[in-house]
C-alpha cells in the first residue's frame, strides 16, 4: 500500500528537478539566464559592450587632418666628398645662411612654446643635402649660373680665414671657372634644382 509519505517521492517537490528552475541549473545552453553566461558572445549585451569599447578607436580624429603640403620649390646644398664631417656641417650652416635675406620667402613664421616663448623663424621647406665628386660639384655650378639662380658658394680658402670680410675677398680673388669649391647652395623651382644638383647623390 503507498502511503502518503512513500508517495511523497513523485510530489511537485521531488518533480522539481525537471521544472523550468531546474533545467536553467541543469541545462544553461537553453535557458535565456544560461546563455548569457555561457555564451557571452551571443548576447545582446556583450555585444553592445564589446562595441562600446572599440567605438572610439573608430571615431578618433587625427590631430592634423590637413593635407601634407608639397613645394614647388627646392633648396639644395650639395658638398664635395672629401670633406671631413666638421667641414661638412661649417660649410652647410654658412651655405644656407644666405639664402634668408636673399629669398625671405623661404622662411616661415616665428616659433612658440606652450609657455609662450617665442623663438626665431626657421626655412619654411626641407634643406635637400647631396654629395658628389669635385667634378659634379664644378657641373652644377655651372649649370646654377647658366640657369641664374639664386646660388652661395664656399670654397676651400675659406677654411683659412675667419670672418666675413677676408671671406668675400677670397672669392672675389678668383675667377668663377677656378672657384675650388667646396659646396654649394641653390634655391629655384624644384625641377630646375634636380637639373643642378643631377649627378649627386642624397648625403648619407
Amino acid at each position: 500500500m503507498s502511503s502518503p509519505t512513500s508517495s511523497a517521492t513523485n510530489s511537485p517537490t521531488s518533480s522539481a528537478t525537471n521544472s523550468p528552475t531546474g533545467s536553467a541549473t541543469n541545462s544553461p545552453t537553453n535557458s535565456p539566464t544560461g546563455s548569457a553566461t555561457n555564451s557571452p558572445t551571443n548576447s545582446p549585451t556583450n555585444n553592445r559592450v564589446h562595441s562600446s569599447v572599440h567605438t572610439p578607436v573608430h571615431s578618433e580624429t587625427p590631430l592634423d587632418a590637413s593635407p601634407p603640403v608639397r613645394f614647388d620649390t627646392k633648396i639644395a646644398v650639395l658638398l664635395r666628398d672629401d670633406l671631413e664631417t666638421w667641414q661638412r656641417l661649417n660649410v652647410t650652416s654658412f651655405l644656407v645662411s644666405g639664402l634668408g635675406p636673399t629669398v625671405p620667402e623661404v622662411i616661415g613664421e616665428s616659433y612658440e612654446d606652450a609657455d609662450g616663448t617665442a623663438y626665431l623663424p626657421m626655412f619654411r621647406q626641407p634643406v635637400f643635402v647631396f654629395e658628389g665628386t669635385k667634378e659634379v660639384l664644378k657641373a652644377a655650378h655651372t649649370r646654377a649660373l647658366t640657369r641664374a639662380l639664386p646660388r652661395a658658394v664656399f670654397t676651400s680658402d675659406l677654411f683659412t680665414t675667419g670672418n666675413d670680410r677676408d671671406n668675400r675677398a677670397a672669392v672675389r680673388a678668383v675667377a668663377a671657372a677656378g672657384l675650388d669649391l667646396v659646396g654649394l647652395a641653390v634655391y629655384g623651382p624644384r625641377n630646375s634644382v634636380d637639373k643642378v644638383v643631377k649627378g649627386a647623390r642624397m648625403h648619407p
